[in-house]
Formats: C-alpha cells, structure tokens, sequence
C-alpha cells in the first residue's frame, strides 16, 4: 500500500495530467518517423491513464481502454527463438515478477502470441535504432518488440511502470487481480549516451551497493554507469603489481574512516550485473591531479621527492603526478592496461580536470601522453572537459561539468574539431548539489538545485556554439562529499535522477515541468514499494 506521502504525490499526479503533451498529428501507436537530429524529435502522448504517467514520457503512447490484460499465475513469457540475450531479457522480467507474485513465469522460446511476448524484429523494426521498442497490450497479452535486444530491455523498463506498484517489491504473492492497461507504446531515445557517474573515491560503495545503483539506472533507461575510481581520498580498484594503492591508498575516505576497495574479480562482477541490464560501465582513473592516494601509495610519482599523507578534506587542485617523469608513465600504461581489459566497453575517462598545479604546457604533455596510451590499449578516450586545452585525439569526449556555460567557447571549439561532448552540468545534473540552502547534505558551490532546476534545462542549445550533432549525451552525477551512506546517496539521487532521465531520453517537445511534476508523483509509490529512500520534493 503507498505510503500516506505518495497518495498525496499522486494526488499531484490527478491535478496535473492535463499538462501530458500531445504534440504531433501522428496516428497513436504508428511507427515512429525516422529519427531527427537532436533537439527536433517529435512526440504525441495523450492525456490518458496508466500511459501518461510514464517516465521517462516515451516518444507516442495511447490507451485503448477495455482492453486490459490479466497477469495470471499460468502466464508463461515467450522469447525471440534463437536469442541468448532475449531470453537473458526475458529472465531479468520473470525474476522481477516471481519475486512479487510468487507465480513460476516459465521462460520459454516461441513464437506464442499469448502470455508476454518479447519479440526481435530486425529489419522491420530498424528504424528504431538499437534501443528503441514497440509496446502492446490487448486482452491477449503484452507484446513487446524491438530490433535489438536492448530495445526489448527498455520495453521491460516501460512495462513495469504500467503493472501496480507491487511489482516492485520484494514481499511476493501479491498479484491478486493485477492488470495492465490496453494500449501502445512507440519509443526510442534521444540521445544515445545517457548516464550516471558514482563517486567511489571520495565514499566508498562496496559492488553490492553500487549493484543497487544500476537497478536504479535499470528502471528508468540510463544506459552508462559512470565508476569514478580515484581520487585524492582513495584508490578504490586493485592494480595487479601495485599493492600499495590499495593497500595503503585504499584505507581512508573523506571525513576518515576505513575507505575500501574492489578487486578485478568484484570489478568484473559489477560490469557483468551492469551488462544483463543493457548498462555499460565507464572506469575512470583520473590524473594528473586528483591523485594524492596515489602519491601516497608510491611517492616517486610524485615530482618533490616528499612524503605524502592521506587525505580526508574536501579541497581540490593540490596534487598532481610527476608529468616529466617515466616512472609515470609506465605507471600510467600499467594502470590504464589492466583496467582495458577488465572492462569491454569502449569507453576509458582519463579524468584530467583541476590540474591546479601545473602550468598548462606540463598539463598538455601529460595528456596527450595518457591519450596515447588509452588508445593503444583499445579504448576511445574520455575525460573531463578541460582536455579541450590539451588537443583531444580524434574521437575523443569531453565531458562538460560546469555551470551556467561557463567553458563553453572551449568546448565549443573542441567539437569542432572533432570531439564529442557528453553534458554533465552542475547547475543541473550534479546531484550532489543541496536542494536548498541549510541541509546537512549537499554543496552549494554551484548553488542549490531543487527538482526543477535540474529538469528544466535544454542539452542540445546548453553551451552556445557546439553543434547539435556533437552532444552525445547526458549525464548525472553524485560526488560523495557529504554522502556517508546510501540513505544519503539516494536522498540526494531521488527523485532528481527521473528528471535526468527524461532529460536523456525523451523528445525535447515532449518535456515540460507541469507535466513531469505530475508523472514523477506517480513514481513515489513505486520507490516506496521497492524500499528506496528519496527526498520528499516536487
């Protein structure tokens, strides 16, 4: 049952369902045109129950009322034949609804329309792109259809807002008379990068934590789980050779404490959770700077030949690699080396933002040595977007973190080049900034950003003189100085990571904040179904 805080949300919902778009003259549920450039999607999504209160808002939605479909204990899920990862799909779903119903939800691969049907058309259904997906239901059951099997996924994802909240829960048994709404969905995402970075450095989350964040990631179509590994306070991954940077570099986090780190094995387990749910994992080490549990661990990194303690303050900008040394270097290719392997997506974030200490010919060397070595190991460069002063390799992305387009001209001038700019700006998607002034948790130094602020934003005209075809996407992010928990962490995250969401995903025509204030209300009760924390907020 919601709790009393989400009925009232929901009355929310009620008030404001009349704000739901409904922008285009396309017939309801009819293919989606070939895709805009960004910036110019199209969308239609009446005002009609169950299908006005998702969120992301997908591209064309439409009830079909009367025509509900019954979740029964003898429903079977039928898979695309001959697809591993459809039926990898189709067991993520089942594993879901067993959990909450009790029933057996046999997967099966056939081509039965009856029951849940995932359904790989390629060729047919190409125009959608990787992710994108069909949604139907009628008094037969629910057939969702896409030309990858990611797009099945992220169908899944819809499925489980349009099923009662209890299929978030963990209690079981509780589908008595459980119903889906007739209707049909026609989706695809906007941007194709659209993530979520955690700070491991600064707090420690053990791979059990971190797995929960993808689950969050999972429900509302992020695709990439951004790992910001290293920092001044921590090392946080173990380096085969290199012993001391979690031996020693590992012990601590901000405000103290015993910090902690993976190894490979845990590393290669979170990227392997984060794979069955369509989520690719970024490993960022970051350097030259940040890197002060480094220099602990191996003070001839650095370039004074001191001694170095560990930190535990919040400050940045003080340390910084020996950048004309080869010791560096072969510490670099060590480091970036094993972390390649480890990791099967394409990405590797070299970090490189507040470098404080070096001039800015020392700060260009360094990187466009560390870029070398990314590349030679397979990996397409990724780093914050100070690396627009340093000559980005072809193909690189920069990630821009600034507030109010500050930096802009630079980046700008990157994209021109060449480059590719993921938007990850403080003012709106760092969610680690305060809602308001006086709470315990969260910074200000780029204000406070309540739940609108972080919505009402516009990435393809955010930074003046990048070119639409440049952002690749969007990206949240939650820097763990004042975390000390996971409570902490997702008060800060919910429901603030919905809105990035729809951000990344959804038609820009589509988003409006009257509208998403309604459909967010709907989203309380499942974050309390499923016993997730959040910030009561709209």
């Amino acid at each position: 049952m919601p709790s009393l805080h989400a009925s009232i949300l929901l009355a929310v919902l009620l008030l404001a369902a009349a704000g739901t778009v409904a922008c285009s003259s396309s017939e309801p549920g009819a293919p989606p045109s070939t895709p805009a450039e960004p910036g110019k999607e199209k969308s239609n999504v009446p005002s009609t129950a169950g299908y006005s209160a998702l969120v992301p808002v997908p591209v064309r939605a439409a009830a079909a009322p009367g025509a509900a479909w019954v979740l029964a204990p003898g429903t079977r899920i039928h898979t695309a034949p001959g697809s591993a990862e459809a039926a990898g799909v189709g067991e993520f779903l089942a594993g879901l609804l067993r959990r909450a119903t009790g029933y057996p939800l046999p997967v099966e691969a056939s081509d039965a329309p009856a029951g849940i049907t995932l359904a790989l058309e390629p060729g047919a259904l190409d125009h959608d792109g990787e992710e994108g997906y069909r949604l139907d239901v009628t008094a037969a059951g629910v057939a969702i259809r896409a030309a990858r099997p990611a797009g099945l996924f992220f169908g899944v994802a819809t499925l489980r807002q349009l099923l009662p909240a209890a299929v978030e829960s963990a209690a079981g048994a509780q589908a008595d008379g459980w119903t889906v709404p007739g209707g049909s969905v026609a989706d695809r995402p906007r941007y194709a990068y659209r993530g979520f970075s955690l700070d491991l450095a600064r707090h420690y989350f053990t791979p059990a934590e971190t797995r929960r964040f993808v689950d969050h990631l999972a429900r509302y179509k992020f695709n990439t789980l951004h790992l910001h590994l290293t920092d001044d306070q921590g090392w946080r991954i173990a380096i085969d050779g290199r012993p001391n940077l979690t031996g020693v570099g590992a012990a601590t986090q901000v405000g103290g404490g015993p910090g902690g780190f993976w190894t490979q094995d845990d590393y290669r387990a979170v990227v392997a959770y984060a794979a069955e749910r369509f989520v690719t994992v970024v490993p960022e080490i970051d350097m030259p700077g940040h890197t002060n549990a480094a220099l602990v661990a191996y003070p001839e990194l650095g370039c004074d030949g001191g001694t170095y303690t560990p930190y535990t303050g919040v400050k940045v900008g003080f340390s910084a690699l020996c950048v004309d040394s080869e010791k560096t270097y072969a510490f670099v290719d060590e480091v970036v080396g094993q972390i390649a392997a480890l990791t099967p997506g394409p990405y590797l974030h070299i970090g490189g933002d507040e470098a404080h200490t070096l001039p800015k010919d020392a700060y260009a060397r360094f990187m466009a040595r560390a870029q070398s070595v990314v590349e030679r190991h397979g990996k397409r460069v990724m780093a914050w977007h100070q690396l627009a002063d340093a000559a980005p390799v072809p193909g690189a992305v920069l990630e821009y973190w600034n507030q109010s387009g500050k930096d802009a001209d630079r980046v700008a001038a990157a994209a021109r080049g060449g480059a590719k700019v993921v938007l990850a700006p403080a003012d709106h998607t760092y969610l680690d900034m305060a809602y308001a002034g006086g709470e315990r948790l969260g910074l200000t130094w780029a204000g406070t950003v309540d739940v609108r602020q972080s919505y009402e934003w516009e990435p393809a005209t955010h930074l003046d003189g990048v070119p639409q075809d440049a952002v690749l996407g969007v990206e949240a992010a939650l820097w763990g100085e004042t975390v000390t928990s996971v409570a902490d962490a997702e008060y800060l995250v919910f429901p603030r990571l919905a809105g990035v969401a729809e951000t990344a995903w959804s038609p820009r025509d589509a988003r409006d904040w009257d509208g998403f204030r309604g459909r967010l209300a709907a989203q309380a009760a499942y974050w309390d179904a499923a016993g997730i924390g959040y910030a009561k907020r709209l």
